[in-house]
């Protein structure tokens, strides 16, 4: 077995990716990429298929990727599914949401207001892998929390579920639970008082769910690979979860001798979403003592946020993004690729017309998504004068910008130019707080999944790997 690299593989929903890193360098030794193999309705099939493929392109560039350790990570088979259900819409139910977004889910639904027949309905309809049951702050409200208990064990609902609300229901609702057979696990509240969103430790039990329950439950695979290696041994968290932890390690590095880049935003650009992951230093004005952040909001904006617009994309959703950025005259090109999601545009009868078009919706994706995760600030009157009022977050000193997603991967040096850098500057109408002026990259290899794996086995490994996405003489390259 070699000892000296690892092969770290994004089970992806449409291709999966693998590369081959030196753990003394942190060097990427080698990269491949095939279609996700996904069983059939007959059962046929078996997504590690596509894996072997990987490993065998691995290998032929350097043979220690046959017998090297896999670290893996998954969003196969629609990726980690999660359903909210809190007490109101505005403060435990949307930090739950925002939790479960930063814990690398899709939010499939949001409940409030205490569970009933009809909500129960919606809840089996938006099949979720795993409920957020979350409400009331520490001490505060509980009728709704321990209702919804008493609810789900009486269904009884047999999926997991992660508890989030109360710290003082929790002991009745985990007896609630654990006499229905319900599978559970209990977390830190996520909204211990008003103003602060504390997320980290529902974000670990979130992640544990994925690993014990989800993975498996998807059947995606039936087998081992060459060396007696499951899919779900393979698995260490949901894709979106592990590229955040990339994130996070080259925002803030791991001590002095590995600094990281400062304050870090990174665009995904895919086919059917648009996701944004933020690692940025908060106000002090605005940040708690504790640091989680107690701000003016009830739920307070968070230094690790990430947001997914299920809206803006290049191919499933590419006819809502050219109508949210107003662009008519690619109506067409739209519909295009709605109707044919596998479009590529050298295989057209116009190619560079498509590229065109792609480089476009890419371009409003972008800058949209970017729009919804920043705050926006705006001149009001007060009895002390004007005074500037802010809200969200505030990307303008965000350091570096990365862009990721085929479209920027594959789309050549016009792909910064005409995607990333118009989504920058200083000066937008709407007082949107978007970054002024970041040092702005492209992830062409793919190296925020695999540092993020990497992140807790081999740190030193994963912080040299994920640095290659820091330009010389920027302002975080000290």
């Amino acid at each position: 077995m070699s000892t000296d690299c690892v092969v770290c593989v994004d089970f992806g929903s449409t291709f999966t990716k693998a590369a081959l890193v030196d753990l003394g360098s942190g060097a990427l030794l080698a990269t491949a990429s095939h279609p996700t193999t996904l069983p059939d309705e007959r059962g046929d099939g078996d997504v590690l298929d596509g894996y072997d493929a990987c490993v065998a392109a691995l290998a032929e560039q350097d043979p220690r990727a046959s017998d090297a350790d896999v670290l893996a990570c998954s969003s196969a088979g629609g990726g980690l599914r999660i359903a909210v259900v809190g007490n109101e819409e505005l403060v435990t139910a949307e930090a739950g949401r925002r939790v479960a977004l930063s814990s690398g889910g899709k939010v499939v639904l949001v409940l409030h207001g205490g569970l009933d027949t009809d909500k129960l309905a919606a809840l089996r309809e938006a099949a979720p892998d795993v409920v957020l049951l979350v409400g009331g702050t520490d001490g505060g409200n509980a009728e709704v929390l321990e209702g919804d208990a008493t609810f789900l064990s009486r269904v009884p609902w047999t999926g997991p579920v992660v508890v989030a609300g109360n710290v003082e229901s929790q002991p009745l609702v985990a007896d609630l639970l654990t006499a229905s057979g319900t599978p559970h696990v209990l977390a830190d509240n996520v909204v211990p008082r008003i103003g602060v969103l504390a997320p980290d430790c529902a974000r670990r039990a979130i992640r544990e769910i994925f690993l014990s329950h989800v993975i498996g439950g998807k059947h995606l695979s039936s087998r081992a690979d060459a060396r007696g290696r499951t899919f779900t041994a393979m698995v260490r968290g949901a894709t979106p979860d592990v590229v955040l932890t990339g994130v996070e390690l080259l925002a803030r590095g791991l001590d002095d001798e590995h600094p990281g880049a400062g304050d870090v935003v990174v665009v995904d650009v895919g086919g059917a979403t648009t996701d944004v992951h933020s690692v940025v230093e908060l106000d002090p004005e605005t940040a708690s003592v504790d640091g989680q952040g107690l701000a003016r909001e009830v739920v307070a904006t968070t230094p690790v946020t990430r947001t997914v617009e299920g809206d803006l994309g290049m191919r499933w959703s590419a006819l809502s993004t050219v109508e949210a950025a107003g662009l008519d005259d690619l109506h067409d090109a739209a519909v295009r690729r709605r109707t044919a999601p596998d479009l590529l545009p050298d295989a057209c009868p116009d190619p560079a017309a498509e590229r065109e078009a792609d480089l476009a919706i890419a371009a409003a994706a972008c800058r949209i998504a970017l729009e919804r995760h920043a705050g926006r600030s705006k001149v009001v009157v007060s009895p002390e004068g004007r005074v500037v009022e802010r809200s969200g977050k505030d990307l303008r000193e965000v350091d570096l910008l990365v862009g990721s997603g085929g479209v920027l991967r594959h789309g050549g040096p016009d792909a910064v130019r005409r995607v990333l850098a118009p989504a920058t500057g200083d000066a937008f109408e709407g007082g949107w707080q978007l970054p002024r002026d970041p040092a702005v990259v492209v992830d062409h290899d793919y190296v925020l999944a695999a540092a993020g794996l990497l992140t807790d086995e081999h740190p030193v490994a994963a912080h040299r790997l994920v640095r290659r996405l820091v330009p010389p003489g920027s302002r975080g390259d000290r």
